[in-house]
């Protein structure tokens, strides 16, 4: 699976204002299918680590690029439409954290991937990777000519959050997906939200975590849960 650079996914953006992001949950969490405090020694069968570094250590996840011109990632299987994502991570010098939907029977998006989150110190995006990767637009990327055609079939699939997130500090993620929205929220304080057709893909087959930078920088995880949701009554 090829990495799409942070740098990349911040090519064609849209910026949100404070005023446009939902103040209230978009999602109501279901059953809790997957929870991970990583309250042991070794990482076990709950994570598929396709492309290293991902090790426990301290009771919490450590992750590291230590593959030339790949990040680490690490997978866990789900399953579902709609979901709440939560985690714990801080940056210990890491370039960048993707948390990425896929669904890998889904062959017409680049590496599978439907949506994420991408973080870094210096901000926070969120991407409809199902339509702004589509092998259509790779291929019309291919082709200088046709820049302004990527530019108005990617118009609206993403929307970035400049902050300054600091590497010393623990934050909590919350990601909601329910239909074709998603909200995103640190430490329960609602930060970016973007709606766009590709969200709505009708199955996420597993999230994944990507970490960019190289052995000696870190990204640290911690109390990983994802629960099914359905659309909160009230917005």
């Amino acid at each position: 699976m090829k990495q799409i650079p942070l740098l990349f996914a911040l090519l064609a953006f849209s910026c949100v204002s404070a005023a446009e992001v939902p103040a209230q949950p978009i999602a109501k969490k279901g059953a809790l299918i997957f929870s991970d405090d990583f309250a042991r020694a070794e990482l076990g069968d709950k994570w598929k680590v396709t492309t290293p570094t991902f090790v426990i250590a301290d009771g919490v996840l450590r992750c590291s690029q230590t593959k030339a011109g790949h990040g680490a990632v690490g997978r866990v299987d789900i399953g579902l439409k709609d979901l709440v994502l939560e985690l714990k991570f801080r940056f210990a010098g890491a370039n960048s954290i993707n948390v990425v939907c896929n669904d890998r029977a889904w062959k017409d998006s680049h590496g599978s991937h439907i949506c994420r989150v991408s973080l870094s110190p210096k901000g926070i995006m969120l991407g409809d990777d199902k339509e702004r990767w589509s092998h259509a637009v790779e291929e019309m990327r291919k082709d200088p000519a046709r820049k302004a055609e990527v530019e108005k079939r990617t118009a609206g699939r993403s929307v970035t959050i400049p902050m300054k997130l600091e590497p010393a500090r623990w934050y909590r993620l919350t990601m909601e997906i329910v239909g074709d929205e998603m909200r995103v929220s640190l430490d329960d304080k609602a930060v970016g939200w973007l709606q766009s057709s590709g969200i709505a893909h009708p199955i996420k087959s597993d999230f994944h975590f990507t970490v960019s930078g190289n052995a000696t920088q870190f990204a640290l995880f911690d109390d990983v849960r994802v629960w099914a949701a359905e659309v909160a009554k009230a917005k």
